[in-house]
C-alpha cells in the first residue's frame, strides 16, 4: 500500500508542477495531499491524517481554488513560461543548498538522534502531551502561531472579497 500510495503521490506530485493549467495542478496538489494522508493512516497516526485530510487536503486547497477563481481569466491567459537549461541548473543548485541546510541543522542539533532515542524509549506520545505543547503559550508553545496563521488568513479572505467586489464594480460599469 505504501508503494501504490508512493507512486501516487510523485506522479501526481510531478504532475502538479509541469502542467499549464492551474485547476489541474491544483487538482493534482489535491492527490498528493490525500496520499500523504494516506500514508499518515498506514503508520497509524490517525490524528495527523486527519488532520492532512481536514486543514490541507479541504482547507487549504479550497483556498487555492477560490483564489485562482478570483484572478481574471485574460490575467491567467496572458501567463505563459519558458523553462530553460539554466533555470533547470539554478533550481537544481538551489535545491541542493536547501537540502544540505536543512540536513546540517538537523546534525547539528542532534535532532534525529534525540528524536529517535526519545520513541524507542517512551513508545509513541500519547495526544495529551500533543495537545498540551500545541496550545501551550509558554516558549516552546504553539498557540502564539496558530493565532497569527487565522489572522492571515482572515486577512486573506478579506482581501479576496475586496479584490472580487472591485472586480464586479469594474464588470457593471
Amino acid at each position: 500500500m505504501f508503494t501504490i500510495l508512493a507512486v501516487i503521490i510523485l506522479v501526481a506530485a510531478i504532475f502538479c508542477v509541469s502542467t499549464k493549467r492551474i485547476m489541474r495542478a491544483a487538482t493534482a496538489l489535491l492527490f498528493v495531499l490525500f496520499g500523504v494522508a494516506g500514508i499518515y493512516f498506514i503508520l497509524d497516526y490517525t490524528f495527523l491524517g486527519a488532520t492532512q485530510i481536514s486543514i490541507y487536503a479541504g482547507g487549504i486547497t479550497m483556498m487555492y481554488i477560490f483564489a485562482i477563481h478570483l484572478v481574471n481569466k485574460r490575467t491567467l491567459q496572458g501567463l505563459s513560461e519558458r523553462w530553460s537549461s539554466k533555470r533547470s541548473v539554478v533550481a537544481a543548485i538551489t535545491s541542493l543548498i536547501g537540502l544540505s541546510t536543512v540536513v546540517f541543522i538537523l546534525l547539528k542539533n542532534k535532532f534525529i538522534k534525540e528524536t529517535l532515542s526519545t520513541a524507542t524509549s517512551s513508545g509513541e506520545l500519547s495526544m495529551d502531551i500533543v495537545g498540551n505543547t500545541l496550545m501551550s503559550p509558554e516558549k516552546y508553545g504553539y498557540v502564539l502561531p496558530f493565532e497569527f496563521i487565522s489572522i492571515f488568513l482572515l486577512a486573506c479572505i478579506i482581501g479576496g472579497l475586496v479584490i472580487l467586489n472591485i472586480n464586479k464594480k469594474r464588470e457593471e460599469k
